[in-house]
This record gives structure tokens, C-alpha cells and sequence, in this order.
């Protein structure tokens, strides 16, 4: 489940990331951050699954700083 998820969300973060690039706007970045934050959330909770819990204390972190990063990017459009 945590593997589909994670690919589903990729796909979704080079998608949005294409259509920046090709149209050149880049109002949806906030978005691309969103669900990029989303992969690492699931990276992170696959890391603990795997007895790893210093890179998913990192991911999850990172998750975090990027869900701020995407509310403060939306709060100034």
C-alpha cells in the first residue's frame, strides 16, 4: 500500500514539475512541494517499518518543513 502511494505521489510531483517547466508558470509549486512532502512522508513511515528510525525521524522532518513551506507559498498567492 505504502509503495503505491509513494508511487502515485511521484508521479504526480513530475507531472505537476513538467507542466511548470513546459508552461513556465509556476502558481502550482506549491502543490509540487505538497506532494513531494507526501513522498517523503511515506518514504519516511517505509523507513521505520524497516527498523531505520534515523532517516524516517529525518524524512518525516523534512515532510513537515515542506507542508510549511507549501501553506506559506499558498498564504502568499
Amino acid at each position: 500500500m505504502l509503495k503505491i502511494l509513494q508511487i502515485v505521489f511521484s508521479i504526480i510531483v513530475v507531472s505537476l514539475s513538467a507542466y511548470g517547466l513546459i508552461t513556465k508558470n509556476y502558481q502550482l509549486n506549491f502543490l509540487t512541494i505538497f506532494f513531494l512532502g507526501l513522498v517523503m512522508l511515506v518514504w519516511g513511515i517505509r523507513e521505520f517499518q524497516q527498523e531505520r528510525k534515523v532517516y524516517g525521524w529525518l524524512l518525516i522532518v523534512l515532510f513537515l518543513f515542506s507542508v510549511y513551506v507549501s501553506i506559506q507559498s499558498l498564504v502568499l498567492l
